[in-house]
């Protein structure tokens, strides 16, 4: 009864999730000379953005000549080149047709002889304003708040940090078990963002979905007085497949790229924002799980269950698109 139900739920509500929702648009605005610029628009395919979603340049500037437009992975990508009158600090640049979307926007601005500016466009905020003196902590909360909804709305990864609570249970076990988790995605994204290491993108996602099917599997066989291998080394099972998800870290961030001459800023600032976001679930699971013990505790191991269920069932599936892909 327990797996009927857990089938049902993912068909009537996971079925339309996908695996990792960090698929934000990006726009890049870079100076050459005096008047010329160049201007790319790279539109996630999913996530609400629409053909009929284009970009808004600063007042004075406007394409010159034929953009440029192809498929890539999935994005498609414009090139143009822009001509502008005179300086564009101080004016808005944005998105036409942004407001249904499901993603944000990462806009990078490159001046010559200026600071580096990111922005980012929201569908509540299709618009910023360009600075002409950008403080410096505005590219560190940009790529902080993109961690944050990495690791949140990046379902793979919120999935991994739920089993490990399910599975644990206990604040100290899951507390060393997050602990080795952070250590070892922060080696191997800074590691992979920088150049140092490097894993095809294909197979590391689907390791990344078959480990959340293996901690779902340790869940379910779960016996007391029979502890498995990730309750005995829970550190040891995080930290390994934390190295694995961390390449999957470094792949989101490499599609929105860092800024020239503040990686160290914005690689530390994700990294940072990612743990939040990690904390933030953590917390939330185990207050959930509290409430429910306190209120119907006969209701938390089934419900638990089902969870599990759901989870190992929606891990298994991605597990096969990212292996038939």
């Amino acid at each position: 009864m327990i797996r009927w139900l857990a089938l049902c739920w993912l068909v009537v509500f996971a079925a339309p999730a996908a695996a990792d929702e960090l698929r934000p648009g990006y726009m890049e605005l870079t100076q050459k000379n005096a008047h010329r610029w160049s201007l790319i628009w790279k539109a996630p395919m999913q996530g609400g953005v629409t053909p009929a979603t284009r970009p808004v340049l600063p007042s004075g500037c406007a394409i010159t000549g034929t953009a440029t437009r192809e498929i890539i992975g999935q994005a498609a990508i414009l090139r143009a080149e822009v001509r502008c009158r005179g300086h564009v600090a101080g004016s808005d640049i944005g998105l036409d047709g942004f407001e249904t979307s499901r993603t944000d926007a990462l806009v990078r601005i490159a001046q010559l002889n200026r600071p580096e500016q990111t922005l980012r466009l929201t569908a509540a905020e299709p618009k910023a304003r360009i600075a002409d003196d950008p403080e410096r902590f505005q590219i560190g909360w940009t790529y902080l708040v993109i961690g944050v909804e990495h690791i949140i709305f990046g379902l793979d990864h919120l999935l991994f940090v739920l089993c490990m609570v399910i599975l644990l249970g206990r604040g100290h076990a899951i507390a060393i078990a997050v602990t080795a988790f952070t250590i070892a995605h922060s080696i191997t994204l800074v590691g992979a963002t920088l150049g140092f290491l490097g894993l095809p993108q294909g197979p590391v996602e689907a390791i990344i979905a078959l480990s959340i099917v293996f901690l779902a599997v340790e869940i379910i066989k779960q016996r007391r007085g029979a502890p498995r291998l990730s309750e005995r080394l829970p550190w040891l099972v995080a930290f390994l497949f934390g190295l694995l998800h961390g390449f999957g870290f470094a792949g989101a961030l490499s599609e929105i790229g860092l800024p020239a001459g503040e990686v160290p800023i914005a690689l530390f600032a994700f990294n940072v924002g990612v743990e939040i976001g990690q904390l933030a679930i953590v917390c939330v699971a185990l207050a959930v799980i509290a409430a429910l013990r306190r209120v119907a505790p006969v209701v938390v191991a089934p419900a638990l269950k089902v969870a599990t269920y759901v989870i190992g069932i929606t891990a298994s599936v991605w597990l096969f698109e990212r292996v038939v892909a």
